[in-house]
């Protein structure tokens, strides 16, 4: 009881600034909304109208974990620093050449650093089956076939991120040759009752264990070590059914090789030499010969989006890393610093590591992610960036939040989420007309609870609307 009055008390004394240019805010309304958030929770908060004037405020100074929305701050440098975003991307797509013995040559696919390379049967564009189509075309011989992600560094996960998170599909490996955003699809089929089910496991991944089919509640368990592409798997599945398994690639380079490799035995191609995988060793990309074939995907503004609707962390990665000729992490987080320094971010308000999110290292505080939206608009790129953002109801992220509501359709946010931490940035239409720009940021909420109802809560408030979303 004495800890929940410290709370009351605490939350009583929230601090709701004056209201810009005469607009009512009530306070009191204010301090009820915040005052569900779960106990020991913390909350960073601001919002200001179109002039900068601040409409409420709580913390707006204080370093907190800022999760997915480190996305504003890649992507915002993408847009920023690399040419020709609205134009195919002729620098990033992935190439094949042949190497070596003209009787038997090595195939080389490399990558740089294209986030949507696809071997879908489907595939429309970007389609890796282009790159094998012109292989069988030159020859039906070849030797090895070899991966090259060398064209960045051989850092495959962010410094900061939890190694239980390196075997889910929301953090992938980070490879400069990546294929179906660095997942694989195991199959499972149940057979008659009481039998091994089959498994048919994706091409470079190891898949190892036994499914029964049974008549039990069918449930399958995987597991792997971090930085393993060896699979375990174990459980049950009903009879006649079939299962998709996903599986994060830990090696993306060598997945990427071996479909390769698949695809040129499906085209007559005699592979006689194994799939290999060729990181690089130092910092310096190598030089690389005249293709004899190469991919131009869709212009990355599109990507930009995707990366912010679905909060894509692997692309968001291979941005920070192609935000300099060298592909490193390092070099990616100066180039990006460089390029959002015109914001004015104050000294020690902006500690990134990363160009997703995912590492808790991060520290951001609500008035420097609310000065960069506010630059961002401002930008001959500002309104490419702010189409991409989630939107209320509608999409991405957010497309199950304030639906019905009268922000439905209207509010564009960006959305983070890690162990402990709901964040959302973005900008609030306010019922006089207004657009306020926000950052709401809560750390340290106790396991098993969410600050996203009071959120929502908030936001509808400080907009003019009423709780109930009217």
């Amino acid at each position: 009881m004495r800890g929940g009055r410290r709370l009351a008390l605490a939350l009583a004394l929230l601090l709701v600034a004056p209201v810009a240019q005469g607009r009512g805010v009530d306070a009191a309304a204010l301090d009820a909304i915040l005052a569900r958030l779960p106990s020991g929770a913390r909350i960073g908060l601001l919002v200001v109208d179109e002039t900068g004037a601040v409409v409420a405020e709580r913390n707006a100074d204080a370093r907190m974990v800022p999760a997915s929305t480190t996305k504003l701050f890649t992507t915002a440098a993408a847009l920023a620093l690399l040419p020709a975003t609205d134009q195919p991307d002729a620098t990033g797509g992935a190439s094949v050449t042949l190497e070596g013995s003209p009787r038997a040559p090595d195939v080389v696919l490399r990558g740089h650093g294209d986030a949507r390379l696809s071997s879908a049967p489907d595939c429309r564009s970007d389609c890796l089956a282009t790159l094998a189509d012109a292989v069988a075309a030159r020859t039906h011989r070849v030797g090895r076939v070899i991966g090259d992600d060398s064209a960045m560094a051989d850092e495959r996960w962010p410094s900061g991120m939890g190694w239980d998170n390196m075997a889910t599909v929301s953090a992938t490996a980070v490879s400069a040759l990546t294929l179906d955003d660095n997942i694989a699809v195991a199959q499972v089929i149940g057979g008659a009752s009481g039998a091994p089910a089959r498994i048919e496991p994706p091409a470079g991944i190891t898949v190892s264990g036994t499914i029964l089919t049974g008549t039990a509640q069918p449930a399958i368990a995987r597991s792997t070590l971090p930085g393993s592409d060896i699979w375990r798997l174990s459980g049950t599945i009903a009879p006649g059914t079939t299962q998709r398994l996903v599986l994060s690639v830990a090696d993306p380079a060598a997945r990427a090789a071996a479909v390769l490799w698949a695809m040129l035995v499906a085209r007559g191609v005699t592979v006689s030499g194994p799939v290999l995988a060729r990181h690089r060793a130092d910092d310096v990309p190598g030089a690389e010969p005249a293709p004899l074939a190469r991919l131009v995907p869709p212009p990355l503004v599109q990507d930009v989006a995707l990366t912010l609707r679905q909060s894509q962390n692997l692309h968001a990665e291979l941005l920070l890393r192609r935000l300099t000729p060298s592909g490193t992490v390092s070099a990616g987080l100066a180039a990006r610093g460089a390029a959002l320094a015109p914001v004015g971010f104050a000294p020690g308000s902006v500690s990134l590591y990363d160009g997703s999110g995912m590492s808790a290292h991060n520290r951001v505080t609500p008035r420097a992610l609310v000065n960069l939206l506010r630059w961002g608009q401002a930008q001959p790129w500002g309104a490419a960036w702010l189409d991409g953002f989630p939107v209320a109801g509608q999409s991405g992220t957010l497309k199950g939040r304030l639906r019905g509501t009268a922000l439905d359709g209207r509010l564009r946010a960006k959305t983070g989420t890690l162990l402990g931490t709901q964040t959302l940035a973005g900008i609030l239409p306010s019922t006089d007309g207004h657009m306020l720009t926000f950052a709401a940021l809560v750390n340290d909420l106790p396991e098993g609870t969410s600050a996203v109802p009071v959120v929502d809560a908030l936001l509808l408030a400080l907009g003019g609307y009423d709780t109930a979303g009217h």
